[in-house]
């Protein structure tokens, strides 16, 4: 595997890892990340699956190690005088994914992503539609509410005041179960070092970017081979959710993990791999 960095378009430095081909004509896979957290919620999954994918992982922006800027676009999403990075938006977030396919000579690849990535797969299977050859959409949603945007303004209101330290707590309870939690400190230390390491501005943008999202106007067109899994008890994107995903996408399957929260990527590594597998077997 290689760590390497490309620029985008509009000077945005995005840091991505690359691990090779186990073989000639493997498929390709790129994994996406969730909310404040980085490439490395999928380390478990990648262990598993390096052996028979060509893989991509990388930080969206504002997130790890690659840079907040967004760039003036006219497709972004309103104008919010009281964000200070950004404004960023899951077109914005799926442009920069065909900008890293670009680069790796990628043409087309499977797409996986958890909770906001996962919306912003959905963003770049509807934009990217040639170069998208599987989705795998994991613990997410096309469109959280009519209240969304009041609803994550909040969050970034309240990581402002209380810091992202003040939020970890809460987090933590929602992206697992209580017996992960219990048998698994490590995993808590190192997702709490990184989410409470996390930009303030950019957490507010990306914030708003959630708050905007709405791809339930495009999920009837997807003809593309297409696995959906969610947390029985996750309380952030719930079955609901991932049920409408199902209903909507013609030929997806849907999977609903016993007893697991929001981040099942990391609580449940074998089954998103097991996921993938059926997924990549699929044309």
């Amino acid at each position: 595997m290689t760590d390497e960095t490309f620029t985008t378009a509009d000077g945005a430095k995005i840091s991505f890892t690359r691990y090779p081909a186990p073989r000639a004509g493997a498929p390709r896979v790129v994994f996406l990340h969730s909310l404040a957290l980085d490439r490395s919620i999928w380390n478990g999954v990648v262990e598993l699956a390096r052996s028979h994918a060509e893989i991509l992982t990388y930080d969206f922006r504002g997130h790890g190690r690659s840079d907040r800027s967004a760039g003036n676009r006219a497709d972004l999403v309103g104008s919010r005088a009281d964000l200070k990075v950004g404004p960023y938006s899951v077109e914005l977030f799926a442009d920069d994914l065909a900008a890293l396919l670009d680069h790796a000579a990628w043409p087309h690849a499977t797409v996986a992503g958890c909770s906001m990535g996962g919306s912003v797969a959905l963003a770049f299977a509807a934009r990217h539609a040639a170069r998208t050859e599987r989705l795998l959409l994991i613990d997410t949603t096309a469109w959280y509410g009519d209240d969304a945007a009041s609803q994550f303004r909040e969050r970034a209101a309240a990581a402002r005041t209380k810091g992202m330290q003040g939020l970890i707590e809460f987090q933590l309870t929602r992206w697992f179960s209580d017996e992960f939690r219990a048998t698994h400190p490590e995993a808590l230390q190192r997702l709490t070092a990184i989410f409470v390491a996390g930009d303030l501005d950019a957490y507010a943008a990306s914030c708003a970017l959630l708050g905007a999202v709405d791809a339930r106007s495009s999920l009837r067109s997807f003809r593309l081979p297409t696995t959906i899994v969610v947390g029985a008890e996750d309380p952030a994107t719930p079955v609901a959710m991932a049920g409408y995903l199902h209903e909507q996408i013609a030929g997806s399957t849907l999977t609903v993990i016993p007893a697991a929260r929001h981040l099942t990527p990391i609580e449940h590594p074998e089954i998103i791999a097991a996921e993938l597998f059926n997924l990549l077997r699929r044309v």
